[in-house]
């Protein structure tokens, strides 16, 4: 399940995504865990087509490449209903479908910036190392107007204690697992790393989302411009390039 054959990068700090179940780790970089999420600006929200992580709730393994990644258990499950997509005027909300899998990024940075589109926003010319941190939920996205309404968890302007901040953050979906890391997204693998540094705040189970809320979501014209869902960096194995799980 790792990234291609070749030799790994070196040099570079602990990296993403990973196996949250598995603690084990000897990257040597060290830095200091980010606030929490409140003390922190929202600079971005984005998702991926399945997890990029490997978690309790996540561990079917969808394949290698740019669209693989791990899948929710319970999919496999949906009724004919849950899997069908609601015909809507205006936009739709592209790279997904009722009965996929996504792992949404919630991106926050210690820079005094706006939210913005792509992790460019979450850095200035004044704040250009900033600290960063990434909440994250996987969901098992469907149709059904009783799951989670995914505008619930956007930002449409919340703004607390003079910070940018998600409406909320998803809850009852176990303690989040904390650890050292890097960014993601299908640019990089094990062989080609990314240098950004990064505390991940990972859910270990899934929750169910309605892709009526996703579609939503592109229509509001949302202000990090994301009509469609990313592809995934496969899972990190080796372990000279993961941090220790504390």
């Amino acid at each position: 399940m790792s990234s291609g054959h070749g030799a790994t990068c070196q040099g570079f700090g602990p990296q993403t995504p990973r196996d949250i179940t598995n603690p084990y780790g000897r990257n040597p970089s060290r830095f200091q865990i980010a606030p929490p999420p409140e003390e922190m600006n929202l600079c971005n929200i984005h998702t991926h087509t399945n997890a990029e992580h490997m978690g309790p709730g996540f561990s079917i393994y969808a394949g290698p490449g740019d669209h693989g990644g791990f899948r929710c258990s319970g999919g496999q499950n949906l009724s004919p209903s849950e899997l069908s997509r609601p015909r809507r005027n205006g936009a739709r909300f592209e790279g997904v479908e009722p009965g996929d899998t996504i792992e949404v990024h919630w991106v926050y940075s210690s820079c005094n910036i706006a939210p913005g589109p792509g992790l460019g926003s979450c850095l200035s010319d004044a704040c250009r190392n900033p600290e960063l941190r990434v909440e994250s939920q996987v969901f098992l996205v469907v149709n059904d107007p009783t799951a989670l309404d995914f505008r619930d968890f956007v930002y449409m302007g919340t703004m607390r204690n003079g910070l940018s901040q998600a409406r909320s953050l998803p809850t009852g979906t176990g303690n989040p697992v904390v650890f050292l890391g890097s960014t993601t997204g299908p640019s990089y693998s094990q062989e080609i790393c990314s240098p950004l540094q990064v505390t991940w705040s990972v859910r270990p189970r899934c929750a169910r989302l309605d892709i009526t809320s996703l579609d939503a979501w592109a229509a509001m014209g949302n202000i990090f411009e994301e009509i469609q869902s990313h592809g995934v960096r496969q899972l990190v194995t080796a372990p000279d390039l993961l941090s220790p799980i504390e």
